[in-house]
């Protein structure tokens, strides 16, 4: 069920936000993104978790460090937005829309 729910938000997100290039990346650190892409020469990485309580990893705190994100989104099946850590939070699915607003916002 997993990798189908993944793969599903995946082509979600693609369609919510229209990122001219998308790509998977893995790091030679080990750290590995689902979804890498630029909006306004900012870096982004989105990370699909079907997990109602997801946390971080080392391998996206190793991802946001090495790639210098400006954000990571884990997509989850939850309902609410909520902060991790720096850099990071957790975005619900039901809400993918809003993140073309979100990105916006931190663009500026």
């Amino acid at each position: 069920m997993g990798a189908s729910w993944e793969g599903f938000a995946l082509e979600q997100v693609l369609r919510a936000l229209r990122p001219p290039e998308a790509y998977f990346c893995a790091t030679h650190n080990g750290a590995e993104l689902d979804l890498l892409f630029t909006h306004r020469g900012r870096r982004y990485g989105v990370e699909f978790k079907f997990n109602e309580a997801p946390g971080a990893t080392r391998s996206m705190h190793v991802a946001i460090a090495d790639l210098d994100l400006t954000q990571l989104w884990i997509i989850y099946p939850g309902r609410e937005a909520f902060p991790i850590a720096p850099r990071l939070s957790a975005w619900p699915l039901s809400d993918v829309a809003g993140l073309p607003r979100e990105l916006g916002a931190r663009a500026r």
